[in-house]
């Protein structure tokens, strides 16, 4: 099974590609909603964090209180490098289960997307890299419109990111969404073409 890492910064468009693949049938590994999965109550993950910050995170319903765990990382990279060194390495797993799973399923393709895929080293999961790009000026924009961030904000979130060449030096294949949906759209299917192409060529090898 080819599986491909996708990324890309805040407001770039991932979700649109991500649309596309569900589009054509392609399963799609979401890392947020893994992450999610990871602070279930019970897990190995759940009773590291509660161990790390503190028995006042989980709440009345036996849960982790995300806001409580925000106050505790927000502006402190240190505590937020040991939720992380706790968090993801959970959500690798799952996200190595579920490759594995729909390999077994006969899937010739699967998706891994990941908005922290180069900081949690997760590029080894994936046979090839694609990232999407926006302009900082255009991503402050959507997030305005979209989120309702004031610009200070929205430039703040995005300057805490890697930098879209950063991403792009890592790339295999680079997706720019500086322009009209439709134009996107184009360029996803460009890059899919590419890619069947080229698993056409290693199957008749």
């Amino acid at each position: 099974m080819h599986v491909i890492g996708l990324t890309g910064g805040i407001a770039s468009g991932k979700s649109t590609v991500t649309r596309f693949f569900h589009d054509h049938g392609v399963p799609v590994i979401d890392a947020d909603i893994l992450g999610h999965r990871t602070y279930d109550p019970g897990t190995d993950t759940f009773e590291a964090v509660v161990r790390a910050f503190g028995p006042e995170l989980v709440a009345a319903d036996g849960t982790i209180d995300r806001k409580v765990l925000g106050g505790k990382v927000f502006g402190r990279p240190d505590e937020l490098k040991r939720l992380t060194d706790i968090v993801w390495p959970g959500i690798r797993r799952l996200a190595s289960e579920a490759l594995s799973e729909y390999e077994a399923g006969g899937n010739s393709v699967a998706v891994l997307e990941a908005a922290v895929l180069f900081e949690a080293g997760w590029e080894d999961l994936a046979d090839e890299i694609w990232v999407v790009v926006v302009e900082p000026d255009l991503a402050v924009e959507r997030l305005g419109s979209r989120n309702g961030l004031e610009p200070d904000a929205a430039r703040a979130r995005i300057n805490s990111q890697l930098s879209n060449a950063e991403r792009a030096a890592r790339a295999d294949i680079v997706i720019e969404n500086n322009g009209t949906l439709e134009e996107l759209d184009a360029r996803i299917q460009e890059a899919w073409n590419q890619l069947q192409g080229r698993l056409q060529s290693a199957a008749g090898r």
